[in-house]
């Protein structure tokens, strides 16, 4: 498998230099040492060496546990993974003579994937005659803008694409590290209870 041994250290007899700076089991600085003389002495305790700088002059090698090491990398990327946050992209279709109650229902829907921490699209489908009235689409989305400005905000102003017009909100973080739980208006309020 020569594209695994690319992204993995050299070990004992694979380190092909003649002479090796050798850094010891506690992080110490030996010097340079023959390659040989580095691997008996690391076999001399039961540990491996491992060329950690491979492009020095001469290489930099260490006495280390090399299986321990490896569960060790794995671990810390495996963490670094799971604290890692996908942020997804979502997508709300809107009409440009859209009603207030399905205003409201998908502004809600807007709001919660911005408190969850994804970016939302919206979109506003024009049909037939619609396309004379752009403007009306423009009012759909700033509207939408102004209901959900505590959570979001406007990555990209609203642009045509064919019969879309669409704008791009993403997740406001604010500096306390708290989610805003509340909208300011007082009827549509109680959004997460």
């Amino acid at each position: 498998m020569p594209g695994n041994e690319e992204n993995t250290p050299r070990i004992n007899e694979e380190i092909t230099s003649s002479q090796v700076l050798l850094v010891d089991e506690n992080g110490v600085k030996v010097g340079i040492t023959s390659t040989i003389e580095a691997i008996r002495m690391a076999h001399e305790q039961s540990l491996d060496l491992v060329e950690v700088a491979p492009l020095a002059q001469p290489p930099v090698c260490r006495i280390m546990d090399y299986g321990k090491y490896r569960y060790q990398l794995q671990k810390k990327e495996k963490d670094a993974r799971k604290k890692q946050k996908v942020q997804e992209l979502k997508e709300i279709k809107m009409r440009p003579k859209i009603d207030d109650h399905d205003f409201d229902f998908k502004t809600k829907a807007v709001r919660t994937f911005l408190e969850k921490g994804h970016r939302v699209k919206v979109s506003v489908f024009f049909r037939g005659r619609e396309m004379s009235f752009l403007n009306r689409g423009e009012e759909v989305l700033n509207r939408v803008l102004a209901e959900c400005e505590d959570v979001g905000k406007c990555e990209a102003k609203p642009v045509m694409e064919g019969r879309y017009m669409r704008m791009l909100l993403t997740p406001v973080t604010s500096s306390t590290g708290t989610k805003p739980s509340a909208k300011p208006k007082g009827e549509t309020a109680d959004t997460t209870n």
